[in-house]
């Protein structure tokens, strides 16, 4: 089983940045992967960005567009998304998520495991 933390989440002002951080634990595998998502009242979950653990091979939504990165490190088992020119759009809380076994998937329903969320809110 795996365990998900995720921080760095707070407030920022329209055009600010963010770094959230997912941290994992427990079993992993080689062929899992991580992805972000996000959910706002009244919207249904949806896919931010993905990555593989094992090849790195990433994935964006295109509401994203050049404005997040996802990355990770190996050696401390955690995976950022660094959020920059942040829009109010953006606020909502944002997932961590482990698949146990493919390629980042777009579908939150596939992923295995999930971390509690943290708070992104963007004023204008």
């Amino acid at each position: 089983q795996v365990q998900l933390v995720e921080s760095g989440g707070g407030s920022v002002q329209s055009g600010g940045s963010l770094r959230l951080s997912c941290a994992a634990s427990g079993r992993t595998f080689s062929t899992f992967a991580v992805g972000w998502f996000r959910q706002t009242p009244g919207k249904e979950r949806e896919f931010v960005a993905g990555i593989s653990w094992s090849s790195g091979s990433t994935d964006y939504h295109d509401f994203v567009k050049a404005r997040f990165t996802i990355s990770r490190d190996n050696a401390k088992n955690t995976v950022y998304l660094q959020m920059n020119s942040l829009k109010p759009e953006d606020t909502a809380v944002y997932y961590c998520a482990v698949r146990r076994l493919g390629w980042p998937s777009r579908q939150w329903t596939l992923y295995d495991y999930w971390g509690q969320g943290t708070q992104v809110t963007v004023s204008s």
